[in-house]
C-alpha cells in the first residue's frame, strides 16, 4: 500500500497533462506562461480567445467559474506586466455552460450579470473605462489600439446553438450584429483597419445558421476594413475563409483558427504567435506570417521537463507568397491535389500529437470543406468543387454518376 501510494505521488509530481479527457494543470499552464514571456519578449499585445473553466460542466458553479476568471487574469497580468490583452468570452465561462441570457432578460435568478459585471472589472487591467458600457451590456467592445487600428471583441454565444436563451431571439437578440455595423462604419469613415475576435468561429456548426449568414454578409461589405479576424473554440490548428457571395471564386477574408491551450482531447498543448504588418504609411495590417508553437505531451511526462518549441511557420510549411485571402484559397485547392501538403496540414491540425486518428477520404473532404465554410451550415454552396474533386479522385460512385451525366450530356448537346 506504501509502494503504491509513493508510485502515485510520483506520477503526480511528473504530471504534465493528459491525451485523454483531461484539461490543462495548473502546472503545465505555469510552465507556458514561463516559456511564452522568456521566448517571446517582443510581444507588442496577446489575443486570448476565451474558455477558461475546465470541462467538468456539471460540477461548475458561477463561484468557481469567477474564481477561474479572477486566478487567470492576475496570473496573465503578473507574467505579461506591460503587454496590452484583449480577451474575448468562451462558451465555458457561464454556469450552466453554454447559457448566455440576452441583456432584456433581467431576472435575478436568470440575468447575466453576474458574469458580465465581473468581466468589465478583471477586463479594466487592460482596456479603456470607455468599453464597460457595452462589456456590462453584451460581453463586447471596441479598441482604438493605436491610429489606423482597431480590435473589435464579439460575444460569439450569440451564435452558439447550444444556448437555449436564443429561442428567445436568434437573428440578433443583443443587438451586436447592428452594433458591429455601427463600429465598422465609423472605423471605414476614419480609415482604420479591424481585426475581429470571438470565441466560436462564424463556420463552425456550433453557430446559428441566421446568425452565421448575417455576419457573413456584414464581413463581405467590410471587405477592405476587416483585415483579420481570430477565434478558437475547436482545440485544432485551422482557419476558414471567406468569399463573395455572389462569386464564390473570390476570397474575401480570413478567420484564424488558433490552436488550444488543452490538451483535451488527444492534443498537445499549443499557441500561436502573429506577425502583423505595422506601424508605417501604408500598413495593410495583415497578418504576414504566423507560427504554432507546441509542446510534446507524452515526452514532457516521461522526462518530466516539458520542452516547448516551433511546430512550423506557415508560410515556409506551405511555400505561400502571403497570407492574403487569395492565398489561403489556393492553399485549400492544393490541399485538394495533393496528398503529401494534406498530410503535413492534417499534422499541424492536430498539433503533432502521435495519437492523433488515422484520415481517410471522408475525413479530408470534412476538413477541407471546414476550411471553405466561413458560414455556418452551408457547406453545399461552398465546397462542391472540392467535394467533386476528392470524389472523382478517389473513384468514388458519386463521381461515377456525375462523369455519366456529363457524358450523357455531353452526347444530347
Amino acid at each position: 500500500m506504501q509502494i503504491s501510494l509513493k508510485k502515485a505521488l510520483q506520477q503526480i509530481k511528473y504530471f504534465q497533462g493528459d491525451y485523454r479527457k483531461c484539461d490543462s494543470p495548473k502546472r503545465m499552464i505555469d510552465h507556458m506562461y514561463k516559456h511564452i514571456a522568456e521566448t517571446h519578449s517582443d510581444i507588442d499585445y496577446i489575443l486570448w480567445t476565451g474558455d477558461l473553466p475546465p470541462h467538468d460542466i456539471w460540477n461548475q458553479t458561477k463561484e468557481e467559474n469567477l474564481k477561474v476568471l479572477k486566478e487567470t487574469v492576475k496570473q496573465m497580468a503578473e507574467v505579461f506586466p506591460g503587454i496590452p490583452i484583449f480577451p474575448a468570452l468562451g462558451n465555458h465561462e457561464s454556469a450552466p455552460v453554454n447559457s448566455f441570457p440576452p441583456p432584456y432578460v433581467q431576472q435575478v435568478d436568470s440575468s447575466i450579470a453576474w458574469l458580465y459585471d465581473a468581466l468589465a472589472e478583471e477586463w479594466q487591467k487592460w482596456l479603456p473605462p470607455s468599453v464597460s458600457y457595452t462589456i456590462k451590456r453584451g460581453a463586447f467592445y471596441s479598441v482604438l489600439v493605436r491610429p489606423g487600428f482597431r480590435i473589435i471583441s464579439i460575444n460569439m454565444n450569440y451564435c452558439n446553438n447550444k444556448n437555449w436563451w436564443l429561442l428567445l431571439n436568434s437573428t440578433d437578440p443583443a443587438t451586436q450584429l447592428q452594433w458591429i455595423i455601427y463600429e465598422l462604419q465609423s472605423a471605414e469613415f476614419s480609415n482604420e483597419k479591424v481585426h475581429i475576435i470571438g470565441h466560436i468561429p462564424p463556420g463552425h456548426a456550433d453557430c446559428l445558421k441566421i446568425w452565421s449568414r448575417n455576419y457573413y454578409k456584414i464581413v463581405q461589405r467590410y471587405e477592405s476594413t476587416i483585415t483579420a479576424q481570430f477565434f478558437g473554440h475547436t482545440h485544432f490548428d485551422e482557419f476558414e475563409v471567406f468569399y463573395d457571395s455572389n462569386d464564390v471564386s473570390r476570397p474575401t477574408n480570413i478567420a484564424y483558427i488558433g490552436p488550444s491551450v488543452t490538451p483535451y482531447y488527444d492534443l498537445n498543448p499549443g499557441y500561436r504567435i502573429y506577425y502583423i504588418d505595422g506601424d508605417h504609411d501604408a500598413t495593410t495590417r495583415l497578418v504576414i506570417d504566423h507560427e504554432t508553437w507546441i509542446m510534446n505531451l507524452k515526452e514532457a511526462n516521461l522526462y518530466d521537463f516539458p520542452i516547448y518549441y516551433k511546430l512550423y511557420s506557415t508560410r515556409a510549411a506551405y511555400n505561400l507568397k502571403a497570407l492574403r485571402p487569395s492565398d489561403w484559397d489556393e492553399l485549400i485547392n492544393s490541399m485538394t491535389d495533393d496528398q503529401d501538403k494534406f498530410d503535413l496540414y492534417y499534422k499541424h491540425y492536430w498539433k503533432a500529437s502521435p495519437v492523433r486518428p488515422a484520415c481517410d477520404a471522408d475525413c479530408r473532404k470534412r476538413i477541407l470543406c471546414d476550411a471553405k465554410s466561413g458560414r455556418s451550415h452551408d457547406r453545399k454552396y461552398f465546397c462542391a468543387e472540392v467535394e467533386s474533386k476528392l470524389d472523382s479522385s478517389n473513384g468514388s460512385w458519386r463521381s461515377w454518376i456525375y462523369r455519366g451525366i456529363s457524358f450523357s450530356l455531353s452526347i444530347i448537346n
